[in-house]
């Protein structure tokens, strides 16, 4: 009889059938690949952030590719809380794999706003408090770098839902652990980290800042070594399940993800490269738990830490 590995896992609440999730801003709000790809085989989809106010994004141009990766500047561009509720939850409610929702904000109030709101409503597993995007000139990473004030915001949050909390940290800090620490201490389900590294790209005739924000986030393998560093040094001091992103293209990296303690991934830049692409790293993922005879994620789980 084959092996076949159990790959469940848990963030707070929810259950999710395996680890791997597509990271926000990466796949739309999920509802635009259901006719190009089998979205069973997600484990989540986290989408796109979501803000009270319409937001047009930033200027263009927005998104360019370098050596191994990619910078983005798109500016947590969303058409606001009352469109989602309308247009997009009605769809994303019918997917068939678990729904965790991108919550941003200017100010603090603006991410109980959000959820609030979507508490009214069901069919979600859970919100993403995105405290990390280095794209915006107010709230994202202006709270992220603070512990303060991430301990504030998650503690504002929690008594308003039961559904999963996982606040979404930024590598641009001196001291990762002391803001996850923060999250932790304020009733987080989980972490996820890493978000995008900020990074230049210079148009090379003018010499001048390519992006119209000038700067951007770097994605891609090029950040992998530095998202894997981060989730290892988090699970060494926190019992917090993580979500680890970064760099993830095959199943392999989830597997490095999970051996050095996360509970869970998502993949981003990997995505632009087709729409089969999650659904192709689950895939290598119980392949490389196959081939090495493993039962479940958690035979290797935390492996790095020994």
């Amino acid at each position: 009889m084959g092996l076949n590995p159990d790959m469940t896992v848990r963030i707070g609440p929810a259950v999710f059938p395996n680890p791997v999730g597509v990271a926000s801003g990466t796949f739309g709000y999920g509802n635009e690949y259901d006719q190009l790809m089998d979205l069973k085989r997600l484990g989540a989809i986290y989408t796109k952030a979501v803000t009270m106010e319409r937001r047009p994004g930033n200027a263009p141009p927005r998104i360019v590719e370098t050596p191994s990766g990619m910078l983005n500047t798109i500016g947590l561009a969303n058409p606001g809380i009352d469109a989602f509720i309308r247009d997009k939850l009605p769809e994303l409610k019918e997917l068939p794999c678990a729904i965790v929702v991108n919550v941003a904000g200017a100010g603090e109030d603006d991410y109980l706003k959000v959820v609030e709101r979507l508490e009214e409503s069901s069919g979600i597993a859970g919100y993403e408090i995105n405290l990390s995007c280095p794209n915006v000139k107010h709230g994202g990473l202006s709270f992220g770098t603070d512990p303060a004030q991430v301990r504030r915001i998650t503690e504002r949050l929690r008594p308003v839902t039961k559904k999963a909390v996982i606040v979404k940290l930024t590598p641009n800090v001196t001291d990762v652990v002391a803001v996850a620490r923060a999250a932790a201490g304020a009733g987080a389900d989980a972490l996820s980290l890493v978000n995008t590294v900020r990074a230049l790209v210079l148009d090379p005739q003018t010499l001048t800042p390519f992006l119209g924000n000038r700067t951007g986030g770097l994605s891609g393998p090029a950040i992998k070594p530095v998202a894997l560093r981060m989730v290892w040094q988090l699970a060494g001091a926190l019992d917090t399940p993580i979500i680890g992103m970064g760099g993830i293209a095959c199943g392999r990296d989830v597997l490095e993800f999970v051996a050095c303690g996360a509970t869970a991934v998502a993949v981003g830049a990997a995505n632009f490269g087709g729409p089969d692409v999650p659904g192709r790293i689950v895939a290598e993922l119980r392949a490389e738990l196959v081939g090495r005879g493993l039962p479940d994620l958690a035979a290797v789980r935390g492996r790095a830490l020994a």
